[in-house]
């Protein structure tokens, strides 16, 4: 399993800006924003990289934690530490919302995991959803991708984008072949990596953000890394 944890400094957004969630305020502060990575076929299969981070208020950063399959046997740690992940956080740190975009796909295959691994969690119960993408159509009355409303607030993802099929593909020869990740060049696993925390920064930045949507013109945004950390196991 490789194990990343990391914290991005975030400064120079107002919470004026922020969406407003149905309690009546920005939940910035009381969310998860969440992204997953899996392999699909017919049904879900795994989590090939689970993904969430939370902000620290105090030190103005993001938190981030991300989990990746390196083998079969990966298949159910890492939905038991993504158990224990949002247990923690609901507990210790006090979350009670969950930010995606379109993460009813996530939530249905996690869900499905939890069930065949007889994992006893439901995100339901635990946390408030909070789709983006939803909140999006219900606005402004269209749809739209993650991607291209990361263009809409100027966030630059600085790196090429990666294909679903490109993503399962690697997750399948991953579960199927324990070998494989000896082969596969470490290159490819930071780009997974890479691009799926660009997804859960990009959904902070565009939560902070929010009412900017309504302004005639854009703010470049910016999330600059300061500290890594990184343990496999």
């Amino acid at each position: 399993m490789i194990i990343r944890d990391k914290r991005i400094k975030v400064e120079g957004f107002c919470e004026d800006d922020s969406l407003i969630a149905e309690e009546g305020k920005p939940v910035y502060n009381d969310a998860l924003f969440f992204d997953l990575e899996h392999y699909i076929y017919r049904v879900p299969i795994c989590l090939g990289v689970f993904g969430c981070c939370y902000y620290e208020e105090k030190e103005r950063e993001l938190r981030i934690t991300q989990y990746m399959i390196e083998n079969e046997m990966d298949s159910f740690e890492i939905l038991d530490m993504a158990r224990d992940y949002f247990e923690d956080m609901r507990i210790k740190k006090e979350k009670s919302h969950i930010v995606t975009f379109s993460g009813n796909n996530d939530f249905t295959v996690i869900r499905h995991l939890f069930k065949k691994y007889g994992i006893d969690f439901s995100i339901d119960d635990e946390f408030r959803h909070l789709d983006l993408q939803r909140q999006y159509e219900k606005e402004k009355k269209a749809g739209i991708g993650l991607k291209a409303l990361e263009k809409v607030f100027e966030i630059d993802r600085g790196e090429e984008l990666i294909s679903g099929s490109t993503l399962a593909k690697t997750f399948s020869k991953l579960i199927k072949d324990e070998e494989y990740i000896h082969r596969i060049p470490r290159q490819k696993i930071e780009k997974i990596l890479a691009y799926n925390e660009q997804d859960i920064v990009s959904l902070f930045l565009i939560y902070v953000n929010w009412n900017k949507l309504n302004y005639m013109y854009k703010v470049p945004l910016k999330a600059e890394p300061e500290m890594e950390t990184e343990t496999e196991a």
